[in-house]
């Protein structure tokens, strides 16, 4: 039993692994991506539907959409030069800013993106506008929620992973498929999971949205220290009352601020040739 175990955790390995865009990071992905699009879109909708969605007309939506759409296309430049245009097959690309005190943004799966604009006070300028959409985006370029189901599956039976991985049985109406990817974009999880795995993974794929995005951002002609900025303004708003980092789905803002001036120099590089 324990034999067939390994193969089977072996076999879902080497059919779900991929590699990240830019920093080439090794990932899971076992989850088929028409369920991901599919389950995204569904949920979208019901946000928007009981949400206060911004008119489009509005000078701040505006804004949204217009950082949003510079930012699409330098991925999207990036992505078809370097063999990721696979990543983007199905995407149906949607921007709304919402009213509500929030201060967060959020991409899910298929570039359905919300700004909430109780961020904006933050965010100040398009740019730091584009530091927020271009770590959201990341996410989902990233795959970043396929890869927190994929780990989630694998967590709730090897058998039920590997037979997502060979797309057997996969519906993404079933209940434990809507639990996972609830689970995945937000919803706790177990104790053990949540600190042992799901955070210290979650800060990592932080860090990486945030390396992506920074990236991105000089590529739509955003300058990029406009994210340290961004970065110093949020962690003086916190005051120092941010939750130790261990128990933390985000880096501390020291760490994120240290990670993204280290990544200055190769940012401002893409930065330059987009503003020639």
């Amino acid at each position: 039993m324990r034999k067939v175990l390994i193969i089977t955790l072996l076999v879902v390995f080497a059919i779900g692994c991929q590699k990240v865009p830019i920093t080439g990071r090794a990932q899971l992905k076992l989850v088929p991506d028409n369920d991901m699009l599919s389950m995204s879109f569904t949920q979208y909708k019901a946000f928007l539907d009981t949400s206060k969605v911004v008119s489009t007309s509005n000078t701040d939506a505006e804004m949204v959409n217009r950082v949003g759409g510079r930012i699409r296309q330098a991925v999207e430049n990036y992505m078809n030069s370097n063999g990721f245009s696979k990543r983007l097959e199905g995407f149906k690309w949607e921007y709304h800013l919402v009213q509500s005190n929030q201060v967060n943004a959020w991409c899910m799966p298929g570039g359905k993106i919300v700004v909430y604009s109780g961020i904006l006070p933050y965010t100040q300028n398009e740019a730091g506008l584009a530091t927020v959409l271009g770590h959201e985006v990341s996410h989902a370029i990233a795959e970043h929620g396929n890869e927190r189901m994929s780990e989630g599956l694998v967590a709730n039976g090897l058998l039920q992973a590997g037979q997502v991985a060979t797309g057997i049985g996969t519906s993404n109406k079933s209940p434990q498929m809507q639990a996972i990817f609830q689970q995945a974009f937000g919803v706790v999880g177990p104790l053990a999971y949540q600190y042992g795995v799901g955070l210290p993974h979650s800060r990592k794929q932080e860090s990486e949205a945030d390396h992506l995005g920074l990236i991105f951002m000089a590529m739509a002609g955003y300058d990029p220290n406009e994210s340290i900025s961004f970065w110093q303004r949020m962690a003086k708003a916190g005051g120092g009352k941010a939750p130790a980092e261990f128990m933390s789905d985000h880096p501390s803002d020291a760490r994120r601020i240290a990670d993204l001036q280290k990544l200055l120099p190769d940012a401002q590089k893409y930065y330059a040739s987009a503003r020639r």
